[in-house]
């Protein structure tokens, strides 16, 4: 073997009760694992030094080339390779060739005489080969030993030297668990203290032959079952065995079939259980299947309950269960007529059990509790808990087993399994069944628990930093979509944001961090912030690439990012558009639904640094409609991008009833167009424009005067505009407005102006560059109220530096 090819292996109980020596030391042992094509997928070093092939020359090859089979083989290795080597096989008990073969699924032992290779030497080979039951594809494990060292080195006879079996099988004279772990890892491959410790104890605790020495395989093994000798006529016989939990021989014949098959039944159900439950990681779909996976094979009645922190997704339940725990009935499988459990134990009821139940006894212990027969009084104590429901006809006389759902040691919750009265009851052995199907189970679950609250996770970090996306803006209407993808974790660097701006005017921001997962999340979130801080300062676009290309290689060197910055000005029709490696938006135009791709200048993507980023140009009348979007919606593995930028102008163009209707158009033509597994980030902004008729303006003096006189001006021109009951709300705050321009500022020019949208817009220019701050004034100091004022009325206000001076506006909403 891999780590060590000495392994204990020890005598077993002989016929008639004599025991041989207790311990027969150490001795090589080969280990060879052999895959269901009939393959040797492992190759101990012990097999390489009692076989004498290479593991080289063994890994990859036949089996029956290379292990201790007769000429005689089982119909599925007639084909194989002719043997050479052990043609001389002499057949002391069964042969190998029938395991190798897959026509035993029982384990198996023998003895066998075989010709050396390259030697005239005759090995004398013990062999034990254990079917593996599990997903992947090795099928049988051999172990073999050297019988003439036995008597060589320890001085067995033949008769003892046959009752060997492997160190790892319980022995009556080596009770105690803690040796039988010790010896595990130096029997099979790659096994360490931990794996060993737990096969120990199922071995122990169960009963019936099964290992697990990894977190994939399960292995039968016979615990001190003997090798067969000959029996009287010379045909091969088993002989008297001991059971894994009890000293006393057991016959062979019919017991052993009866044996063989309920252990079997057992293994295959489980095996069944294990390759049925599990299939997705929605954790609706799992709790079903792991109810119905008990029913009607174990079963007759299964009712599954869950915590509500594990139905909802959360992390673990905080502390054990206890009477105030609120479990959650979550699912019922049954094989009765239709309807009958339905009305009594309704899925979704949730309920506490109180100290005196088995399922309060159940949660709090952890384990299995089991009731052969639910007599009277105890069905009479469980239906009281459920008012005006007699549960007593359905559960009296069945057999009650209840088994806890746990994970890393916490009880998740439990499944209630039930028989007829007219099948036969739970026993131990279908506790211990229960147990590892319910093991199983609460695996399972938490993987779908852990999944669950990992999008739940994931979705809530993805909306945190994604904006809520005002859909009117002035002079142009928004529509965004946001698809996560596909991988696991879902969370992406895609954003999308819209910023308003004075002067009526809208920055669209559309961005891709590269990469996927929480750092890119969070490197999309510090982006994000910073375009939003800049764009307030009304930093021009290519400025603006520029500062966030700097900080992007601040926060690291593996930090790249594409963005599209564009600013919508609707009282000039026009589009400011800088580009920092992100695909090209789609411009379409309301005169003829024509639809193209803007020509931009490039840019390199954030992060590379040192290089220049231009700014467009683009006329846009009221109507045309401006898509952008991330490279997830429009690259499809295997295909040219310019096709889906293709499809991506088909598709906006396509007239659709509302913005909407328009984005939903995009994503079903381009999100079928293969497996997506990146996220998507789509925005498109109708630019409406503002009419020349909804905007007046005018210029002011330095003049205290000039206050009354703006105050007027307002007054005028909302009655124009029919709109009355604004007037004095808006005197006010312009009159707070500009008494703060002429009274801090020392320049001439001071600027009013209206626009009228779906709010009242204002905005007050002059040529002072300290921008006004809100200040935490007292009743008796006279300055810092105006802008208090304004906080208070305005519906929105905000001040921003603009070449040489500044702008301060503020909104005021309209009543229809």
């Amino acid at each position: 073997m891999d780590h060590g090819t000495e392994a204990g292996v020890h005598p077993g109980r002989a016929a008639g009760g004599k025991t041989a020596r207790a311990d027969a030391g150490r001795i090589p042992l080969a280990v060879v694992v052999v895959d269901r094509g009939g393959l040797v997928s492992h190759w101990s070093t012990g097999a390489r030094r009692l076989f004498g092939t290479a593991r080289e020359d063994a890994v990859g090859h036949a089996a029956v080339d290379l292990l201790p089979v007769s000429g005689a083989l089982p119909e599925d290795l007639e084909d194989g390779p002719t043997l050479d080597a052990y043609d001389a096989y002499d057949g002391l008990g069964p042969d190998l060739g029938a395991s190798l073969g897959g026509r035993t699924a029982y384990p198996a032992a023998g003895r066998a005489r075989v010709a050396h290779p390259g030697e005239g030497d005759r090995l004398d080979v013990l062999w034990w080969a254990y079917p593996l039951v599990g997903p992947d594809s090795a099928r049988l494990l051999v172990l073999a030993a050297d019988a003439a060292r036995l008597h060589a080195e320890r001085g067995y006879d033949d008769e003892v030297i046959e009752r060997i079996s492997p160190g790892f099988a319980r022995h009556t004279e080596l009770p105690d668990a803690g040796g039988l772990a010790r010896r595990l890892p130096e029997i099979l491959p790659n096994m360490g203290p931990g794996p060993s410790a737990r096969i120990v104890s199922q071995v122990l605790e169960l009963g019936y032959p099964v290992l697990e020495f990894s977190q994939f395989d399960r292995v039968p093994v016979t615990p001190d079952w003997g090798v067969p000798r000959r029996a009287d006529r010379g045909a091969p016989a088993l002989v008297e065995r001991t059971r894994t939990v009890a000293p006393a021989a057991v016959p062979a014949g019919a017991e052993e079939d009866l044996e063989y098959a309920a252990v079997r039944e057992r293994l295959e159900f489980l095996n069944e259980v294990s390759r049925g439950i599990g299939s997705s990681l929605d954790l609706d779909a799992t709790i079903r299947e792991v109810t119905s996976a008990a029913v009607p094979r174990f079963a007759d009645f299964a009712g599954t309950h869950l915590r509500a922190a594990v139905l909802a997704g959360e992390d673990f339940p905080d502390g054990p269960p206890d009477a105030q725990t609120v479990m959650h009935r979550v699912w019922v499988e049954h094989n009765d007529e239709p309807g009958r459990w339905d009305d009594t134990v309704p899925v979704g009821e949730t309920f506490a059990f109180p100290e005196h139940t088995p399922f309060y006894r159940c949660m709090v212990t952890g384990e299995p509790v089991l009731i052969e027969r639910v007599g009277p009084e105890l069905s009479e104590r469980i239906s009281g808990e459920f008012e005006k429901r007699d549960l007593r006809p359905l559960i009296t006389g069945r057999s009650l087993l209840i088994v806890p759902l746990k994970a890393r040691n916490v009880v998740l919750g439990f499944m209630v399994l039930m028989r007829r009265p007219d099948r036969a009851a739970f026993d131990d052995m279908d506790r211990t069944t229960g147990a590892e199907l319910a093991a199983r189970a609460g695996l399972v679950l938490d993987n779908a628990r852990m999944y669950t609250y990992q999008e739940n996770v994931a979705e809530t970090l993805q909306d945190s930093m994604l904006p809520q996306v005002a859909p009117r803006m002035a002079g142009c209407d928004t529509a965004t979509r946001y698809l996560p993808g596909t991988r696991l974790g879902r969370v992406g660097g895609d954003w999308f944001d819209t910023i308003k701006l004075p002067g009526a005017r809208t920055a669209l921001v559309v961005g891709d961090v590269m990469g996927h997962g929480l750092n890119s999340a969070a490197m999309m979130g510090q982006l994000r912030t910073a375009v939003q801080t800049m764009a307030a300062m009304e930093v021009p676009p290519a400025q603006l690439l520029r500062h966030l290309d700097d900080l992007a290689r601040r926060l690291g060197e593996t930090y790249l990012a594409t963005c599209l910055y564009a600013v919508y000005d609707p009282i000039h029709g026009e589009l400011r558009i800088s580009n920092a490696g992100h695909i090209p938006p789609v411009l379409v135009r309301a005169e003829d639904g024509r639809s193209e791709l803007l020509d931009l200048p490039t840019g390199a993507p954030i992060g590379i640094g040192g290089v220049p980023f231009g700014t467009a140009v683009v006329r846009v009348a009221p109507g045309d409609r401006l898509v952008l979007c991330t490279d997830g919606l429009v690259e499809v593995r295997g295909a040219d991008i310019g096709d889906g930028l293709a499809a991506l102008c088909e598709s906006a163009a396509h007239p659709a009833a509302s913005m909407d209707d328009a984005c939903d158009t995009i994503i079903r033509a381009l999100n079928t167009r293969g497996e997506r597994k990146d996220d998507v980030a789509l925005l498109m902004a109708r630019l409406n424009g503002i009419p020349a008729g909804h905007i007046a303006e005018w210029p002011l003096d330095h003049d205290p005067r000039e206050v009354g006189r703006a105050r007027r001006l307002v007054r005028d021109q909302l009655l124009r505009w029919d709109l009355a009951d604004a007037v004095e709300t808006a005197q006010l705050l312009v009159s707070e407005v500009v008494t703060n321009a002429v009274r801090h500022t020392g320049g001439r020019r001071i600027g009013l102006r209206l626009v009228l949208a779906d709010a009242l817009l204002v905005e007050v220019t002059d040529e002072g560059a300290e921008l006004p701050a809100l200040l935490d004034s007292g009743r008796e100091q006279e300055y810092g109220r105006g802008l208090r004022v304004v906080s208070r009325l305005a519906r929105e206000w905000g001040a921003s530096v603009q070449g040489n001076g500044k702008t301060v506006w503020f909104e005021q909403a309209l009543t229809s």
